[in-house]
């Protein structure tokens, strides 16, 4: 049976492909779900560090369903959340954070969702920051339908505003801004 320490010194030094083929045969030898909650964690982070967030997001996926305790669960579902919004999967991202709010009490369902919010905020300024209109647009678009305070709806038509603008998108402009 093979132990944390044997995988952490088995990957050490190795590039990032080489460390994911090693987990991945690791993982069809590992009995324990803690180990295997182990090797999914750091599979996640590497796909995250090689920039590939929907492989990242199912590692996140199966790191959450392997855990037993609710924060982690609500923990790793939060990041496959995460993950999605990179990869630009709303519909399971949407999904995911159900998985996070369904583990969580009524106190944690508030603080999750704010999170996620900065999520798509980010992701949205980082695209707008590499001039990628369009999925800024996206990320937008889909956080204007999530609960938002007035000012949060305020700010995110704003930026709809300028990138429907920016893009040349006038029927969206000026259905946004209460035109004909």
């Amino acid at each position: 049976m093979i132990t944390k320490s044997e995988i952490e010194k088995e990957i050490e030094g190795k590039g990032n492909f080489i460390k994911i083929d090693k987990l991945n045969r690791f993982l069809r030898q590992a009995q324990s779900t803690d180990v295997k909650r182990f090797i999914f964690l750091k599979l996640a982070e590497i796909y995250e560090a090689s920039n590939m967030p929907q492989e990242s997001a199912k590692m996140y996926n199966h790191a959450a369903i392997s855990s037993i305790t609710f924060k982690d669960k609500i923990k790793y579902f939060i990041k496959e959340t995460e993950m999605n919004v990179k990869a630009g999967d709303f519909q399971n991202a949407d999904d995911s954070l159900k998985k996070a709010l369904g583990e969580s009490n009524s106190s944690q369902k508030e603080g999750i969702l704010s999170e996620v919010k900065e999520f798509y905020k980010k992701q949205g300024e980082l695209y707008e920051k590499e001039n990628k209109r369009g999925q800024a647009m996206r990320i937008y678009e889909h956080l204007a339908g999530m609960r938002l305070s007035d000012d949060e709806r305020f700010n995110v038509r704003e930026k709809l505003l300028e990138l429907y603008d920016k893009t040349g998108s006038i029927r969206k402009f000026k259905l946004l801004k209460g035109f004909d």
